[in-house]
């Protein structure tokens, strides 16, 4: 059963339930005060006619001592009733006189009685009994109690119909269960629109999630209400949103995974056939001094490249895997460090290298901070000219390094490239120089360590400036290690 049937089923039966028990409820309620008056109208009715026989007793007992014919107590009693009843004229009111053998003494009870009249039952003149019975489809109301004359005690019985109270409740009820069905048709039909309409926002979620099923994962959900149903759908839109962002980077490692095999393949591949095509030239061919150290020496350059290769590849692998414990350093003893260790570089190009700032602390990993430094420096002397120079600023309040070099530059097409794995902006000048466009990545991978960023400025044959932006917050605590 879907979710708009159940919800326009049971709020169908919520309401019929709800509805209906509300009317018997009233309905029966109202039956309750009305009989309750009925009875309380009877009492007052026997009361009434109880007292006035009662008065009517002693005068008609006087006239039965001054009478010709002496009546019995039976007469005086049957008078003094038939008097009374004869003066009220109410033909609804039916009364009942027995002696104490339970014989009629008076009686205008048209209608046959039960013959266990528990109403009757351990009767006195200051208590009063009454019952209601049904007999022949109609509803009586009987009241009883003791009359006393001579010393002898007489069941005075009174009676009255009061069938209207009962045939007023089954008006009611027929009634009732008219509207009630002309009420319920109505709610099924307004109902049956209500629960699409509620559920509607549900159904177009589950519509949006089909398409998101067949790969349309920017699809979105649009719900104008301001309700759970809104709520559940923004929350839907939302992990659509870092679903769909989840599978556009899954995607674009993808592609960077195999780019970078199709890099590594295609930087193993020229080598590898240079070192065979030289190797098998000098295995077939006759002996020629020249030719034979031609030959070896390309092999061996060829040879420095891939052993480069593999321990940049090898630098990428440890940088991912290791876990570094990170140690307070002065930032300004590595750059001179790595100064000391390029000075040969230098030299060959006769470039000058200015290191100018304060110095600073910061948690690091000396050794790839070493690595780190050095391979900027390194990028930037093959950058520069010959009679060139570089420039190192140590910025202690930002803590921040930047070098800078006045070389050839980076065209503005390749800055948003260069941290990937293989990627040379000049190819020729990169094999070169033994390079295999691992450097720059490696020395992303180095700052991602340090929670720090890269910051790259350049413009073509006027130089680069590389700054190394170090996040204290994140990775940069001065705090001793513990």
């Amino acid at each position: 059963m879907k979710f708009w049937q159940r919800i326009y089923v049971f709020s169908l039966i919520l309401f019929i339930l709800t509805f209906n028990l509300a009317g018997i409820l009233i309905i029966d309620k109202i039956h309750d005060e009305n009989l309750r008056r009925e009875v309380n109208r009877c009492l007052s009715e026997h009361l009434s006619i109880y007292s006035g026989i009662n008065l009517s007793i002693p005068i008609n007992d006087i006239l039965r001592r001054y009478s010709r014919n002496i009546s019995s107590d039976k007469e005086v009693l049957y008078n003094a009733i038939n008097d009374y009843y004869n003066k009220n004229n109410d033909k609804s009111i039916y009364i009942e006189l027995l002696d104490k053998d339970n014989k009629s003494v008076f009686s205008n009870i048209t209608f046959k009685l039960p013959e266990d009249r528990e109403e009757i039952k351990s009767l006195s003149a200051n208590k009063r009994q009454y019952l209601i019975r049904d007999i022949d489809n109609k509803s009586y109301i009987f009241i009883s109690n003791s009359i006393s004359m001579n010393n002898n005690e007489y069941t005075f019985t009174y009676a009255r119909n009061i069938s209207e109270v009962y045939d007023e409740r089954k008006t009611q009820y027929t009634f009732f269960f008219k509207i009630d069905i002309v009420v319920s048709l109505i709610f099924m039909v307004f109902m049956y629109f209500i629960s699409r309409h509620i559920t509607k926002p549900i159904k177009n979620l589950i519509d949006a999630t089909k398409r998101i099923s067949k790969g349309n994962f920017s699809e979105k959900v649009e719900v104008k209400s301001r309700d759970e149903v809104s709520l559940l759908a923004e929350n839907f839109n939302s992990m659509a949103q870092v679903v769909d962002e989840k599978i556009n980077e899954l995607e674009k490692n993808n592609n960077e995974k195999q780019r970078f095999i199709d890099n590594l393949t295609h930087e193993l591949k020229t080598p590898l056939t240079s070192i065979i095509g030289y190797a098998d030239l000098l295995r077939t061919t006759k002996y020629n001094e020249e030719s034979f150290i031609d030959g070896l020496d390309f092999i061996y350059k060829e040879g420095k490249r891939l052993e480069e290769l593999s321990f940049k590849l090898m630098d990428l692998i440890l940088l991912k895997n290791e876990d570094f414990k990170l140690k307070n350093e002065h930032i300004k003893n590595i750059v001179l460090d790595v100064e000391e260790s390029l000075r040969p570089k230098l030299y060959e190009k006769n470039i000058s290298l200015t290191l100018q700032g304060d110095d600073f602390q910061m948690r690091m990993e000396n050794d790839l901070m070493k690595v780190l430094i050095s391979n900027l420096v390194v990028n930037a002397i093959k950058a520069s000219d010959i009679d060139s120079k570089l420039d190192i600023y140590i910025n202690k309040d930002n803590y921040q390094v930047e070098i800078k070099d006045y070389g050839m530059g980076i065209p503005k097409e390749h800055l948003d490239k260069i941290f990937e794995p293989f990627y040379m902006v000049d190819r020729a000048r990169t094999r070169a120089n033994n390079g295999a466009g691992l450097g720059l990545s490696i020395c992303k991978r180095i700052m991602d360590i340090h929670s720090g960023s890269i910051k790259v400025r350049s413009e073509v044959n006027k130089g680069t400036s590389i700054k190394l932006i170090f996040n204290i917050d994140k990775g940069g605590d001065l705090s001793d290690e513990i």
